[in-house]
């Protein structure tokens, strides 16, 4: 008996469910013919099957002769190691698949995720922030070269490898992602950083062009004299890593305090944020933006990045703006909008 378990634990996971079936089904005719009174039907004995393999055991039908009860005995020990080995199976593949998983050999199939290329502190930051924002339901996919996952939720997936590899950026689904962002790298100086930058740039238009799409791309750039030719690589926009720090210090030097204001304004942890909405149908002017915005708690204070529109008070809503406004989250909630 023993014997026979060990060789269906290396059974094929496939093969050993048919057979199980089979067994399940062939015990239910078996003590249907052993015991037809008792188990008038084979249901009735299939019934009686999965209940005791599965150590229910209600007891509402039982053997009475005493093949019936060698057959019992017999179920107990082989079809309850059976249903063992399957479960076990099944631990194991959930197991497998955790373990793949995290060391991003599986593909992603999502859509509309945001997808990040690069490891590093700040990145981190910004998949957490990302995620605690309650009006964000988008995936984050990660590519880079970390033996594991470095971070845990349900929402991220991790996919080692190249991202300069068209199979690498075709596992992280890039055709149907929301965005594409690439960080630059630690520790290593401005040309090569930005070069590294600029080869997943160009690895990201080469992969748009082969299948005539389109990929918004947004890179980080260290050097600000680069990003002349990340315009060569069409990425859509450009992020300089060293470029708000001193901007921030300088500010918090000349105005105590005003460090703060800037990251209540680009973090979610913080009470009052920024908010991109859609203009109402209502609003034929800024003017009309603004009185019914400010009516409702919150401040209209940019059309995309012109922040000039408060001095345009009377100018007309472009069809295509994307109008921004300061406000906390219940009052953003509670705002009487177009939906996005």
């Amino acid at each position: 008996m023993f014997e026979l378990m060990k060789r269906a634990v290396k059974i094929n996971t496939t093969k050993l469910l048919i057979f199980t079936a089979i067994f399940y089904v062939l015990s239910a005719f078996i003590i249907h013919y052993l015991e037809p009174e008792e188990f008038p039907t084979p249901f009735i004995g299939f019934w009686w099957v999965m209940t005791t393999v599965t150590t229910i055991g209600y007891g509402d039908y039982a053997p009475r002769t005493v093949p019936g009860m060698l057959y019992g005995m017999f179920l107990y020990l082989f079809g309850i190691g059976l249903i063992g080995v399957i479960l076990g199976k099944i631990v194991d593949a959930y197991s497998y698949f955790r373990r793949m998983k995290m060391r991003g050999k599986l593909d992603y199939k999502g859509n509309n995720h945001f997808l990040l290329i690069g490891w590093s502190k700040s990145v981190q930051k910004t998949v957490e922030e990302i995620l605690a924002n309650k009006d964000i339901e988008n995936d984050v996919v990660l590519i880079d070269h970390l033996k594991e996952s470095p971070f845990i939720h349900e929402r991220f997936h991790y996919i080692r490898g190249n991202p300069t590899d068209m199979d690498i950026l075709q596992k992280a689904n890039i055709g149907k992602a929301n965005s594409v962002s690439v960080f630059a790298s630690e520790n290593e100086d401005e040309v090569t950083t930005d070069g590294k930058t600029l080869l997943v740039a160009l690895a990201i238009e080469e992969y748009a062009e082969a299948r005539n799409i389109e990929i918004y791309t947004i890179a980080e750039i260290v050097h600000e004299a680069h990003i002349r030719m990340f315009q060569y690589a069409k990425v859509d926009e450009f992020v300089l890593s060293t470029e708000s720090f001193p901007h921030l210090m300088t500010k918090a030097l000349l105005h105590h305090g005003s460090s703060r204001l800037f990251m209540n304004l680009i973090s979610h942890a913080h009470g009052e944020h920024m908010w991109e909405i859609k203009p109402d149908p209502s609003w034929k002017t800024y003017e009309d933006a603004f009185e019914s915005l400010r009516r409702q708690g919150a401040n209209l204070i940019a059309d995309g990045n012109d922040l000039s529109i408060i001095r345009r008070m009377h100018d007309a809503i472009p069809p295509d703006s994307r109008l921004y406004v300061i406000c906390d989250e219940e009052t953003y909630r509670k705002l009487e909008l177009a939906p996005l």
